[in-house]
């Protein structure tokens, strides 16, 4: 519904291996963290192998798997979500970053037992940086 707006610019970090970028929920209304059904990474046209893909929001990080039963997390549009996950690549140079969501509404009922479901897609290039530690 709002693609170009997922992936937040300048927010590419690296860190021991390990690549992030701030996400965006391309939606007008919140949603449980359950119904964030899947995401991909890909810089420089290299997908982040999907097993090392973490969500983190509101001060968690959840493996997708842990997304599924979680109802009490939500993701609300004006925050940004971060996705990470191994690949190396060198700060301080620009890269081609694109980022997919797949999204459960949950209160868009299309079927019996079937509610609607999104694939939205950003691409955005921007520079690497490394990330400060807090």
């Amino acid at each position: 519904m709002i693609p170009d707006r997922i992936i937040e610019q300048g927010t590419l970090t690296t860190q021991g291996g390990r690549v992030s970028v701030e996400v965006r929920l391309p939606w007008y209304r919140a949603l449980p963290a359950s119904c964030i059904g899947r995401a991909t990474l890909t810089v420089d046209g290299v997908e982040v192998p999907a097993d090392s893909l973490r969500w983190g929001m509101n001060g968690q990080t959840f493996t997708f798997d842990e997304l599924v039963p979680n109802t009490e997390e939500w993701w609300f549009p004006t925050d940004s979500a971060v996705l990470s996950g191994d690949l190396v690549l060198p700060d301080d140079a620009e890269h081609k970053v694109e980022v997919g969501l797949v999204l459960y509404i949950p209160y868009i009922v299309i079927g019996a037992d079937e509610v609607l479901h999104i694939e939205e897609h950003d691409a955005k290039t921007m520079t690497a940086r490394k990330a400060v530690a807090a």
